[in-house]
């Protein structure tokens, strides 16, 4: 899961990409970086850490130019070296620069074609590099000096044929433009927006909506999947389809767990999407359990707050915060390794402890994955004295691994794989344990839009909608990706690529 952004301004556009990353900070915590181009030379900064931490004053000052991409990165395919930061770099043709989210599943076959075919060199193992490596044969096969837009949209029709997985993609091209799509099957969140300013329209392509809000950006529209976009340096806007086959298959677990409550998904808030949420999943208990006896609802912060009210409301039950959160803590699920999330969950919450004493309580979280974070809360609910914990997920069971662009690639390490409702409430210590139905999940989302037929549920139903992963690409993935190769794979790496600020 990473965050991404590109701008193309009529002044510099430096504070501005600063401004979205900080937005789009939930998306990525591990490493951000900017690139700037400015009379035909690009100006780069990356590292690993927060926005604030690898941005300081002098690297900004270095950042000129009107025109530019920035991302926020947690690694998924890879590692988490800081050679892995992105924007990543090319020189040939014209110097492209590149920002991806997502995963691709087929880059064992793109790495050698680029190698045995295109002739290219891959510096890391990274599935982005091997996605700008196709970008940029794509374009050079057109043979070129000066690319026309129909070029352009050529190269990501060819991409589009090349590439299978999840991406959404905001690329510049050094001297000619910015480009940003969307995979085929819209698996991955990307929009863009305009502002007007007194010297002209300024245009902006991001993860979530959220970001162009924030800088006054109007929201266009979000990318159709296998759409591409293309601004010149000069402020033209130029929009094709570029996939065969497109279909609207976007990653629900965009609206249960990954976006920020105030955006614009497809058309669907996100914030209302997790309310009607909280409203099925009340419908769920009521229908099983009409005497449940909850005297509280507790949510988990942050992202199950909303649901957690709905369910409330709709149970005539109190709302209650029972937990305090620290916000200089990271999210846990996608910490690399156990001992680090179960640390990480004391020091991010803190009961109040009368809030739970002597109460049957509700728990409501917006999903259970490895499950560390859900035992450790109940526990802490117990220990604050709650008679009874319940706990409800605002999400299906997570059963399979998420190959497309979130890191969840070991199905050993997902606490519901194999495993029954009872078998789960018991592991995480629940007294009972009620999970959202996948169809109920799937029209809280698509009530927000008609048109949004269908999602990509494959964390709960193991049906992935790209047709080339099995068993053994899951095998191949899990051995590449679990927390025991995340620990061996920790390596001190040099960055070969442009000059870096």
């Amino acid at each position: 899961m990473c965050g991404i952004v590109g701008i193309v301004g009529k002044s510099n556009v430096n504070q501005s990409l600063y401004d979205a990353l900080t937005v789009l900070q939930h998306r990525g915590q591990d490493a951000a970086g900017i690139v700037t181009s400015n009379a035909g030379r690009l100006f780069l900064r990356k590292d690993n850490g927060l926005v604030r931490d690898v941005f300081q004053q002098r690297h900004m000052q270095r950042l000129v130019g009107r025109m530019g991409i920035g991302h926020v990165r947690y690694p998924t395919a890879g590692s988490s070296s800081s050679a892995e930061a992105q924007p990543f770099y090319v020189n040939s043709p014209y110097g492209i620069t590149l920002a991806h989210n997502g995963n691709l599943t087929n880059v064992e076959q793109l790495a050698k074609e680029i190698y045995e075919s295109d002739l290219r060199h891959v510096n890391t193992n990274s599935d982005s590099e091997v996605l700008l490596n196709v970008l940029a044969h794509e374009l050079a096969v057109r043979n070129k000096l000066q690319p026309t837009e129909d070029d352009v949209f050529a190269a990501v029709a060819g991409v589009h044929a090349r590439c299978r997985g999840g991406s959404a993609v905001v690329a510049m091209i050094t001297g000619y433009g910015l480009v940003g799509f969307r995979d085929p099957n819209a698996l991955r969140p990307i929009v863009s927006g305009q502002r007007h300013t007194d010297e002209g329209v300024e245009y902006m392509i991001a993860s979530e909506s959220v970001a162009l809000d924030v800088l006054g950006f109007t929201l266009i529209r979000d990318l159709a999947p296998g759409e591409a976009v293309y601004i010149t340096e000069e402020g033209k806007l130029f929009t094709r389809q570029c996939a065969e086959h497109p279909r609207y298959a976007p990653c629900i677990f965009e609206h249960v767990y990954l976006a920020r409550p105030d955006s614009i998904i497809d058309g669907v808030s996100v914030y209302k999407a997790r309310l009607r949420m909280g409203e099925k999943l009340a419908e769920k208990i009521m229908r099983e359990r009409p005497e449940h006896g909850i005297d509280v609802v507790i949510p988990i912060p942050d992202t199950s707050r909303t649901s957690a009210l709905e369910l409330a409301n709709h149970l005539h039950v109190k709302f209650r915060e029972g937990f305090v959160k620290n916000r200089y803590i990271g999210r846990t699920f996608i910490m690399p390794g156990q001992a680090a999330r179960k640390k990480s969950v004391r020091q991010k919450l803190n009961a109040i402890e009368l809030e739970f004493r002597g109460k049957n309580v509700m728990l409501v979280d917006d999903s259970i994955v490895r499950g560390t974070t859900c035992k450790q809360i109940i526990q802490m609910a117990r220990e604050a004295g709650a008679k009874n914990v319940y706990f409800c997920s605002a999400a299906p069971a997570v059963r399979f691994p998420n190959v497309y662009g979130i890191d969840m690639p070991s199905a050993h390490e997902l606490i519901a794989h194999g495993r029954t409702t009872e078998e789960v409430a018991e592991l995480i210590g629940a007294d009972w344990l009620v999970y959202q139905d996948l169809h109920d999940l799937e029209d809280a989302v698509s009530e927000g839009n008609a048109n949004v037929k269908g999602f990509d549920s494959s964390v709960f139903t193991g049906e992935y909608i790209t047709g080339d992963v099995n068993e053994s690409y899951l095998n191949r993935i899990e051995q590449a990706r679990n927390d025991s190769s995340k620990v061996s794979a920790q390596a001190v790496s040099a960055i070969i690529d442009l000059y870096n600020n």
